[in-house]
């Protein structure tokens, strides 16, 4: 028996899809990014109930990172990793990007500077000094 969310006709709810396709872990924050105009659809901002076709292409961007995907295959239930990228292919160009961007990210943090850890007795008692100062 059908749900709501599944039409006998083989629509997917595109929140539903992107759920199961492993991009969200749950159909909530797929839901959200899509309100958010996190994910684009043939360059469009569309609704979570919208329903997902082979062949769509898909911008999203997820945390600082873009993923320019196809829709290859739809499907409604959350399965393995391995055969959720089934369900879609992502370019060269996507790929390529996306690792050099992890890459500057990782280069940034190493420059962050880092605390000393937590301060000795002898630097609290010196904190504790120089506030009192005051």
């Amino acid at each position: 028996m059908a749900g709501p969310d599944e039409q006998d006709d083989g629509k997917v709810r595109l929140d539903k899809w992107l759920w199961a396709a492993r991009f969200f872990k749950t159909r909530q924050l797929a839901h959200e990014a899509l309100e958010l105009g996190r994910v684009l659809v043939n360059g469009d901002r569309v609704k979570a109930s919208r329903a997902a076709k082979e062949g769509d292409a898909l911008l999203l961007r997820i945390n600082q990172l873009e993923y320019r995907i196809e829709v290859l295959q739809l499907a409604t239930q959350r399965r393995p990793a391995k055969e959720a990228q089934l369900l879609y292919r992502e370019s060269e160009e996507s790929i390529a990007a996306r690792e050099e961007k992890i890459l500057l990210l990782k280069a940034e943090h190493a420059s962050f500077p880092h605390g000393e850890g937590r301060p000795t007795k002898k630097a609290r008692r010196e904190i504790s000094r120089f506030k009192s100062s005051f």
